[in-house]
């Protein structure tokens, strides 16, 4: 670990490279905005796998191409003359001592979810018309449910019981099969979205990151399934010329090895 002063050197460090990456290497001299945006929501996809697979070495790695990404965008805007990283650092802390007036200011608070009802009433206060503003919409869709219902707590819209939100769920559910009893597609597709939305809302009750849930769920039914066709495979045959009968018994052995 380095102490504050070695990792302001390094910071510095790093602002030097930038600076010589971007007047001598003709990648980075061509670099725009908009040609670094692709590239750092991967950088951000990366960061979360990393994170996913508790990796501390890799989390380090993607947080510094992270890092570079945020110098590299405040070094383009500081040649356009309209911004620099120490702008950046700026506005940051501002934003963060402002929103935080039970640590620099005189309020009080319980809990953590004051907090986050004084965030939001500030957010509100600094001219945003909704609380659902700032929610970026190339967000996946169940992460922005995660995130329209995290704003619509901290506001106070929130179920007080564990059981009327699973209540909730069962309501959807009953819904959603009903519009299939009644084979109206427009309407299935619907019930199913409140469906997915309500479990979302119930895995965020219990603590449960329904994103990661379903990211690990996904990966174990790969592992299976490439187990079953590892085992076909071994046997000289291929995976689509067995019947459901025996995959099914090929699937449960899968499952009692991984």
């Amino acid at each position: 670990m380095n102490s504050r002063k070695k990792q302001l050197e390094l910071i510095d460090q790093l602002l030097t490279i930038i600076d010589e990456l971007r007047s001598k290497c003709p990648w980075d001299k061509k670099q725009t905005f908009e040609t670094l945006r692709a590239l750092t929501i991967e950088e951000t996809h990366e960061l979360s796998d990393a994170i996913s697979e508790k990796n501390f070495n890799g989390i380090k790695s993607e947080l510094g191409d992270l890092l570079l990404h945020i110098l590299f965008y405040s070094k383009i805007a500081s040649e356009k003359k309209e911004f620099d990283i120490g702008d950046v650092a700026e506005a940051i802390c501002n934003k963060l001592v402002y929103r935080h007036p039970h640590i620099y200011g005189n309020v009080n608070v319980e809990d953590e979810d004051e907090v986050k009802r004084n965030w939001e009433s500030l957010k509100l206060k600094e001219g945003n018309v909704s609380v659902f503003s700032g929610i970026p919409s190339t967000l996946s869709e169940m992460i922005k449910s995660q995130r329209i219902q995290d704003k619509a707590a901290g506001v106070g819209f929130e179920w007080k019981k564990l059981e009327d939100v699973w209540n909730k769920v069962k309501e959807e559910e009953n819904e959603f099969l009903e519009a299939v009893k009644e084979k109206n597609k427009s309407c299935m597709e619907e019930e199913f979205g409140d469906l997915i939305f309500s479990l979302i809302n119930y895995a965020r009750f219990v603590k449960i990151d329904p994103d990661m849930a379903l990211k690990k769920t996904n990966k174990k039914f790969i592992e299976r399934f490439q187990y079953m066709e590892k085992t076909v495979k071994s046997e000289n045959n291929l995976i689509q010329s067995l019947n459901l009968e025996e995959l099914i018994i090929l699937w449960g052995e899968a499952k009692k090895n991984i």
